[in-house]
């Protein structure tokens, strides 16, 4: 009886490590990676030299936007060690539109609250933030619209930032009738 479950547990194992034809297997991960985040319009990470973020540094997006109709929502990501000396940070960031005309702002996030405990999520000692910038963003014109993120703390060079990020997702909308 013994002899038996062996047998039946090698077959069960034989029949299941044959692999996937490649492009099976590649549809498969597209179709995970698309379904699973289906609104992202946008999304790119800058990293930031080991030493720190230094206060005349830009992270710079270029997006193009090709629907001027859809309403989006637009955030900051964020990657920070828990040896970020603060609980806030405030940025600069300035979008210019395909016409040249653009906009600055100042803004400021929390990342721990009083207490010291992270608001980003993540494992070790890497944390990730998605803070929103702007919601319900109509781009009044397709073309390249240019994003740029700067530190805005009183440090020359601000520590322990790993990366920063920009995300833009397209906002889904239920209608009146609830469709």
């Amino acid at each position: 009886m013994h002899t038996n479950t062996r047998t039946r547990t090698t077959s069960v194992a034989a029949k299941s490590s044959k692999p996937l034809p490649a492009g099976v297997a590649y549809l498969a991960l597209c179709l995970c990676l698309c379904a699973c985040d289906a609104s992202r319009v946008y999304e790119q990470y800058r990293t930031i030299p080991g030493e720190g973020w230094h206060k005349d540094s830009c992270a710079v997006f270029d997006v193009y936007i090709s629907d001027s109709a859809m309403l989006s929502n637009l955030y900051i990501n964020l990657r920070n060690t828990s040896a970020y000396p603060f609980c806030n940070i405030y940025l600069f960031v300035k979008v210019t539109a395909p016409s040249g005309a653009f906009t600055c702002d100042t803004v400021e996030y929390m990342l721990a609250d009083q207490y010291g405990r992270w608001y980003g999520k993540g494992f070790a000692k890497v944390l990730d933030n998605r803070l929103t910038f702007r919601k319900h963003v109509r781009f009044p014109r397709s073309g390249v619209y240019r994003f740029e993120v700067q530190q805005g703390m009183r440090l020359d060079v601000l520590p322990y930032v790993a990366n920063v990020g920009l995300r833009i997702e397209r906002e889904h909308l239920l209608d009146i009738a609830g469709e």
